[in-house]
C-alpha cells in the first residue's frame, strides 16, 4: 500500500508538470532569457552608458558658454590726511557693484587631444556594445545548455518509471508464482525490495527534475520561479556536421572575446596618443559680453555703468614637467605590449579550447552511436531474459542484472548524447554562432 501511496503521488507530481498550461520550445526560453535576464539588462544599460558618451561635446569639439551674476555691497568708514594737511572723514560710505556677463570658451588646437579622445569615446562604445554581445552568447548557451538538461533529467525519469513498471511486473509474476506454489516466499520479499528501490530512485529524479526547471526559470528571469511547463522538445538533438577548419576560422574572425581584446589593445593606442598631445602647443579661445554697475553714496558720481564685448587668444606650450611625460608615455607603451600580449593569450586559449572541445565532441558522436547499438541489445537481451523468467528458467538474480544492463544503457545513452551536446553549445559559443540557436 505504502509503494502504491508513493507511486502515485510522484505520477502526480510529474504529471502536474507534463499538464501544465505553459509549453516552453528553445526559442521562448531564449527570447524570454533575453528580455528579462537581469545580468543582461545591467550590462545593457553599461552599453547605453558608453553609446551616452560617444558626443562632440564630450570629446571638445564644441565650445562651453556659462552665465554668471554678481551683486555686492559695502560699509565703510574713511579716514583721508590731505596733502594740504587737513583731514576729510566720512561715515557709513555705502557703496554696491552688480554684474553679470556670457563667457565663451573653446580649444582650438589641442595636440590633436581632441579628435583622439573622440576616436576613444567611439572604441569604447564599440566595446560596450561588445560586452552586451558577450553576455547575451553566454546567456544564450547557458539557456540551451539548461533547456536539454531538463530534457535529459525528464528522460531519466521516464527510464526509472519504466524501471518501476518492470520491478512491477516482476513482483506480479513471482507473487501469482508464490500462489501457485512454485515459488518461496523469499523471492516475492525480494522483488519488492528491488520494487522499493526503483521506487527510491524516481522520487530522487523528481527532485533533480524540479531543481532543473526551477533553474531554467532562474535564468528566464520569470516572475513565479516555481512556475511549471513542459519542453515542446522530447529529445537532445544533435548536430554531427560541425566541422573544425571552418570552426577554427570562424573563431579567429568572430570571437566576442578576441574583438574585445582587440578593441582594448587600440584604446591603449589612443591613450599614447593623449599622453604624447601633451607636448604640442596649445590654443585656446575665450570670449565674453559682461555688464557692470556700481553705485556711490559718497563721490562726484551716484553711479556708473559699463557693458562691453572682451575675447582672448591663450597661447602655450609645457616646456617641463620633471620627466613625467617621459615617464608616463613609457608606461603607455607597455601597456600596449600588454594588451597585444593579452589578446595573444586570448587567441592561443581559444584554439587550445576549440581543439580540445572538438576532440571530444567527435569522440562523443562515436560513442553515441556505440551506445545506440548498445541499447538496442539490451532491450532484445531483456525481452528473452523476461520470457525465459515467466517460464522459469532464468533466476532472479540473473533478470535483475538484465534488467539493470537496459536501464544502464538507457542512461549512459542520455549522458552521451548531453554530453555531445554541451560540446557542440561550446564549439558554438566559442566560433560566434551560438544565435544559430535562436531563429
Amino acid at each position: 500500500m505504502k509503494i502504491k501511496l508513493s507511486l502515485s503521488l510522484i505520477f502526480l507530481i510529474f504529471a502536474g508538470s507534463v499538464n501544465a498550461q505553459k509549453i516552453h520550445d528553445l526559442n521562448d526560453c531564449i527570447r524570454t532569457g533575453l528580455e528579462r535576464n537581469y545580468s543582461l539588462l545591467i550590462t545593457r544599460n553599461a552599453e547605453t552608458v558608453a553609446k551616452n558618451n560617444f558626443t562632440p561635446g564630450n570629446a571638445g569639439f564644441l565650445p562651453t558658454v556659462s552665465l554668471s551674476s554678481r551683486h555686492s555691497g559695502t560699509y565703510n568708514d574713511i579716514n583721508q590726511k590731505l596733502t594740504d594737511g587737513t583731514t576729510d572723514r566720512s561715515s557709513n560710505v555705502f557703496n554696491t557693484t552688480s554684474s553679470a556677463g556670457v563667457n565663451v570658451g573653446m580649444t582650438i588646437f589641442e595636440g590633436f587631444n581632441v579628435l583622439t579622445t573622440y576616436k576613444k569615446l567611439g572604441e569604447l562604445k564599440n566595446i560596450g556594445e561588445l560586452n552586451t554581445q558577450l553576455q547575451i552568447e553566454n546567456l544564450v548557451a547557458d539557456i540551451v545548455s539548461g533547456y536539454y538538461n531538463y530534457i535529459q533529467q525528464v528522460q531519466l525519469f521516464k527510464n526509472l518509471e519504466y524501471a518501476v513498471t518492470l520491478s512491477k511486473e516482476r513482483l506480479r509474476i513471482d507473487e501469482d508464482r508464490y500462489l501457485l506454489g512454485s515459488s518461496s516466499k523469499l523471492q516475492v520479499l525480494q522483488s519488492r525490495v528491488y520494487l522499493n528501490s526503483d521506487s527510491s530512485r524516481l522520487s530522487r529524479q523528481g527532485e533533480v527534475v524540479r531543481a532543473a526547471q526551477i533553474r531554467l526559470n532562474e535564468m528566464m528571469a520569470v516572475d513565479d520561479l516555481g512556475e511549471l511547463f513542459t519542453s515542446r522538445d522530447t529529445s537532445v538533438s544533435i548536430n554531427p556536421d560541425l566541422i573544425y577548419t571552418r570552426l577554427l576560422e570562424e573563431t579567429l574572425a568572430r570571437n566576442t572575446s578576441l574583438r574585445i581584446a582587440a578593441g582594448n589593445k587600440v584604446i591603449s593606442e589612443y591613450d599614447y596618443k593623449l599622453i604624447a598631445s601633451r607636448s604640442y602647443p596649445y590654443l585656446n579661445l575665450s570670449s565674453g559680453y559682461s555688464y557692470n554697475f556700481n553705485t556711490y553714496s559718497s563721490s562726484s558720481v551716484r553711479n556708473q555703468g559699463t557693458s562691453g564685448l572682451n575675447y582672448g587668444l591663450t597661447l602655450g606650450m609645457n616646456i617641463f614637467d620633471g620627466f613625467n611625460q617621459v615617464r608616463n608615455l613609457r608606461n603607455s607603451s607597455i601597456d600596449i605590449n600588454n594588451k597585444e600580449l593579452r589578446y595573444r593569450e586570448i587567441e592561443q586559449g581559444v584554439k587550445a579550447d576549440i581543439l580540445t572541445i572538438y576532440s571530444a565532441y567527435s569522440n562523443y558522436l562515436r560513442l553515441v552511436t556505440l551506445e545506440e547499438q548498445n541499447l538496442e541489445t539490451a532491450s532484445e537481451n531483456l525481452y528473452i531474459a523476461m520470457e525465459r523468467y515467466r517460464l522459469g528458467n532464468l533466476s532472479g538474480i540473473d533478470l535483475r542484472e538484465v534488467q539493470k544492463s537496459l536501464l544502464d544503457a538507457r542512461e549512459s545513452l542520455l549522458s552521451v548524447q548531453y554530453q555531445t551536446k554541451l560540446a557542440e553549445i561550446s564549439l558554438l559559443l566559442i566560433s560566434g554562432r551560438i544565435m544559430e540557436y535562436y531563429q
